[in-house]
């Protein structure tokens, strides 16, 4: 197990260190103009451009130009020259918002998911099957800024069940609970369609393995067999699905919900920064994105090899 954990470790680094280069090529060298005319942004002078280049080293070759961006992204240093702040510092301040609507959400789509799965799946062909597959072709069929509008008209302005857009800390535990309870439904109805669906199609394989007749063949109860022998195979799958989204929602996959319902998390922060075109600022959470998302699909990785010996000794053989 130590051996695959370094391994994954490795593979996880050298692919951060992948992105890293394709971030500072697709902002540096792709484009045909002046990369620190473009940091700098539109208004800028003669004499803040050349501070740019000195300051981010677009003097130097690309080796070294490459080691002095990525050094002041991870050292804190990089500085937005639009809104004069400290991007590594406004992210960090971000993230307890951005976790607090992620990790609600994935509560939530986790659960119904796996709830409106398995019940479609022990009843695929009934009338239950058939309403919770509307109901998931409805949720992954809307777009978010309509589901949150709606949300916000209704629950907010109509009935004033919920308190307007914004976001309160942790330590107000029922303002926090209160300003989060509608962004969470809005991101978590689209992935409880397609987890349910997901589930649903895993199930009705799994059911029609032979290890799953045996068991039904030894007498065990149909609730038995569908909990401890379906369902808990058919959630490798679900698992894969969550490793990957999540890591993609907290790493900026939640900017549509933050800036409807004015979440000044990292997704706000980065639908600011791209209708500014504040460049330092889109590479730093381009960056902040890439790493969340390696680190999830890392430990969906070691979470497989914990489960199923067989992945790590595989890998240890190869």
């Amino acid at each position: 197990m130590a051996r695959f954990l370094v391994r994954r470790l490795i593979g996880a680094i050298a692919v951060l260190f992948a992105i890293s280069v394709l971030v500072f090529l697709i902002f540096n060298v792709v484009p045909a103009t002046n990369p620190a005319q473009r940091i700098a942004g539109k208004n800028a002078t003669p004499q803040l451009i050349k501070n740019v280049e000195e300051e981010w080293g677009f003097n130097k070759s690309l080796p070294a130009q490459y080691w002095t961006q990525m050094k002041l992204i991870f050292t804190g240093k990089v500085v937005s020259y639009n809104s004069h702040i400290n991007i590594d510092k406004r992210i960090l301040e971000g993230i307890p918002a951005t976790a607090s609507l992620c990790i609600g959400a994935a509560i939530i789509w986790l659960s119904f998911g796996i709830l409106f799965g398995y019940l479609s799946a022990i009843r695929a062909g009934g009338l239950t099957d058939r309403v919770l597959t509307v109901v998931a072709l409805i949720g992954i069929s809307m777009p978010v800024f309509w589901l949150a509008s709606i949300l916000l008209y209704y629950f907010t302005y109509k009935i004033e069940l919920f308190p307007p857009s914004g976001y309160k800390p942790l330590s107000e535990p029922r303002e926090w609970f209160s300003h989060l309870i509608l962004p969470w439904i809005t991101l978590a109805v689209l992935f409880v369609g397609f987890y349910s669906r997901v589930l649903r199609s895993s199930m009705l394989d799994v059911m029609n393995e032979d290890y799953v007749r045996t068991a039904r063949a030894k007498g065990l109860s149909s609730r038995r067999v569908m909990t401890r022998h379906v369902l808990r195979n058919s959630l490798i799958p679900i698992v894969t699905l969550f490793g990957l989204d999540f890591g993609a929602v907290i790493g900026g996959g939640a900017i549509v919900t933050e800036y409807m319902f004015n979440i000044e998390g990292v997704g706000l922060f980065t639908a600011e920064a791209l209708k500014q075109q504040d460049f330092p600022s889109i590479m730093a959470v381009a960056i902040f994105g890439a790493f969340f998302i390696v680190l999830f699909n890392t430990l969906v990785d070691v979470a497989y090899a914990y489960l199923d010996p067989r992945i790590r000794l595989g890998t240890a053989a190869a």
